[in-house]
């Protein structure tokens, strides 16, 4: 399939699917009077700006390089994500807010107890959020997108809220009332944590993080498996977005005609670039080696 129409088939379920959700979920919460289920709303609810963000950073990572931006456009995913974060991170802390301030405010006594319906929308919404997490992540895997891959675990800390949800309205039911803004707070935890792995996750693609050595290593295996190879003197590898870029300084026979090491170079080059599809760009330097054992 298309990387455009897989985009956009992601941006209509996750907008369409959040928008129902969400309205489905707040009449529950207010008709059934369940702070906890308005709380599970309002975070389905984010979930539309997620998706939304998510779509514009790959449409945006996906630009072809130009004169102003010649390493092309990767690290929108990144910010994308970034955004993704923050939007979860703010969720949390105010769905944590309003649970704290309700436990502090009301007594046990005055508290209202939920209608089954509330019970029943947690039901839904934590099937619902789950098949739609299992839907996003496969797709944000086949593209290799980051920021749909942070909307999917979007998804699923929606489906572990409802789960918060479904606990603190049964609880409030079967007698303890306090159960239902405690449940607010259970599911403000679970979104904060979703939300500070996703932005770990963002800076380190902003800031240059190295690939991880499992990577670096079969990288140096493969470019040692040339013959004309001697050596690495230096192998680095970089993050930009959801690519890598990696530098490498090669050791040849320090006999060899500069059209020799040439075609060497271009040989590491090309083999680098066809068996990790991840690795963006390659640039590698031919030093003169010292001897035709290879260094591992």
């Amino acid at each position: 399939m298309d990387e455009k129409k897989i985009i956009n088939k992601l941006a209509h379920v996750g907008i369409t699917g959040n928008v129902l959700l969400s309205a489905f979920k707040l009449a529950a919460g207010l008709l059934g009077r369940s702070g906890a289920m308005v709380s599970d709303a309002v975070h389905s609810l984010s979930d539309v700006f997620a998706t939304v963000i998510a779509t514009a950073g790959v449409h945006l990572a996906a630009r072809k390089a130009d004169v102003r931006h010649p390493y092309g456009h990767e690290r929108f995913e990144s910010v994308a994500s970034i955004f993704l974060g923050l939007i979860l991170a703010g969720t949390g802390i105010g769905i944590g807010y309003s649970g704290i301030q309700k436990l502090l405010t009301e007594s046990p006594e005055s508290m209202e107890i939920p209608t089954i319906l509330p019970l029943v929308a947690a039901a839904v919404s934590i099937l619902a959020k789950e098949l739609m997490y299992h839907y996003t992540m496969h797709y944000a895997k086949i593209l290799d997108s980051e920021a749909f891959k942070a909307d999917a675990w979007h998804h699923r800390s929606d489906a572990f809220s409802s789960i918060g949800s479904l606990i603190g309205i049964a609880g409030a039911r079967l007698g303890l009332p306090w159960m239902d803004p405690a449940a607010s707070i259970v599911i403000c935890f679970f979104i904060l944590k979703v939300a500070c792995d996703i932005l770990i996750g963002a800076f380190r693609q902003m800031l240059d993080t190295a690939g991880s050595p499992e990577f670096e290593q079969e990288v140096r295996e493969l470019i040692l498996s040339d013959p004309e190879v001697e050596g690495i003197d230096l192998l680095s590898t970089r993050m930009f977005g959801n690519k890598i870029y990696v530098d490498v300084e090669i050791a040849v026979d320090r006999n060899s005609s500069l059209l020799s090491a040439h075609g060497i170079a271009e040989r590491v080059h090309d083999k680098v670039e066809q068996c990790f599809p991840d690795v963006k760009h390659v640039m590698v330097h031919v030093n003169p080696g010292q001897t035709k054992e290879k260094e591992v």
